[in-house]
């Protein structure tokens, strides 16, 4: 495995904030070439990073066949918008720069991400094309494309079902200017990729109406979607099994272990791992 940490030093990024590559180790003995990469982003209401939605996750989908990278990214008080939609289009544009050395296709980059990492990744998955971002990092804006992402409980709408904190932590004094455009489901544009995501019903932090709202604008935009709604289950589930469950044991629900599963099977459908 390749495995490296890479600090992300972008304008405004905190010193903490850094990619870590789970990058699969290439072999002669397999028959594989090129395999699809995933940025996964943790969530944490952008104010710190769950470990639980991290490290864990990216061994899950090595395990499926593909490349994964976990991207910390800089959360309040350190920084506000744009900075972690920067970082993370930084690592997009890495793993295509690199893909040649790590074995990666560069038409099969995922983003995915957890709670308010499901916002980051949605956020990307809107705003990648728009100039500035393109022009903060010197590429070109078709180097930051993502070809799909997986949203787990994300936090989506700045309305009536808002986590009101993760907006006030990601915008900071600029909240009254920007909370109606972070508010993801009136976003949804051509450019939006084909999503994988998953919620629970009875969600009592981020209400599931936040996946329902995205998939109508998806489906108002024609986007492909995969939507799995579990009747029953908290919040910052992770894997859902004891492997990601906190100290006090909070995180089992085996009703929704089978995610992971219903994601492989996803992945395999839409971007498979191709043997030569």
């Amino acid at each position: 495995m390749i495995h490296k940490i890479i600090p992300m030093e972008t304008k405004n990024s905190s010193k903490n904030a850094k990619l870590t590559t789970y990058i699969l180790d290439h072999s002669e003995e397999i028959g594989i070439v090129k395999r699809p990469a995933i940025v996964v982003c943790p969530g944490g209401g952008y104010e710190f990073l769950s470990d639980r939605e991290a490290e864990m996750v990216a061994l899950q989908l090595n395990s499926f066949g593909y490349h994964a990278v976990v991207l910390r990214y800089s959360v309040a008080p350190d920084a506000v918008y744009p900075t972690a939609l920067i970082e993370l289009a930084n690592a997009v544009s890495l793993l295509r720069k690199n893909a040649e050395e790590w074995h990666i296709d560069t038409e099969r980059i995922l983003v995915q991400g957890f709670s308010a990492g499901g916002h980051l990744a949605a956020s990307y998955g809107m705003f990648w094309s728009e100039k500035f971002i393109a022009e903060e990092l010197c590429v070109p804006s078709q180097e930051l494309r993502p070809n799909g992402m997986i949203l787990c409980y994300p936090v989506i709408t700045s309305g009536e079902y808002a986590h009101r904190s993760s907006f006030e932590k990601l915008l900071g004094d600029r909240y009254d200017e920007l909370v109606e455009k972070m508010s993801l489901e009136t976003q949804v544009n051509e450019n939006t990729p084909q999503t994988f995501l998953w919620h629970t019903y009875t969600d009592d932090c981020v209400p599931v109406q936040n996946s329902l709202l995205l998939i109508e604008a998806m489906l108002q935009k024609k986007i492909p979607v995969e939507f799995h709604m579990y009747p029953s289950g908290g919040h910052g589930l992770g894997l859902a099994n004891k492997t990601t469950a906190n100290p006090g044991g909070y995180g089992v629900q085996k009703n929704c272990e089978s995610w992971m599963g219903l994601l492989k099977i996803w992945l395999e459908d839409n971007y498979p791992i191709e043997l030569v």
